[in-house]
């Protein structure tokens, strides 16, 4: 095994890596934890 049969490898690995990150924010299961987290610098200190 070559140097570029090893970078092949690393990059197939970390697209298929960067597409369940995509899937994992994309989906509507974390919507309403998103949603949440984004109104934080608007809610005011009690």
């Amino acid at each position: 095994m070559d140097i570029n049969t090893l970078r092949s490898i690393v990059t197939v690995a970390t697209f298929i890596i960067f597409l369940g990150i995509v899937a994992w924010a994309c989906s509507s299961r974390n919507a309403a934890s998103f949603d949440e987290a984004a109104q934080l610098p608007f809610k005011q200190d009690e």
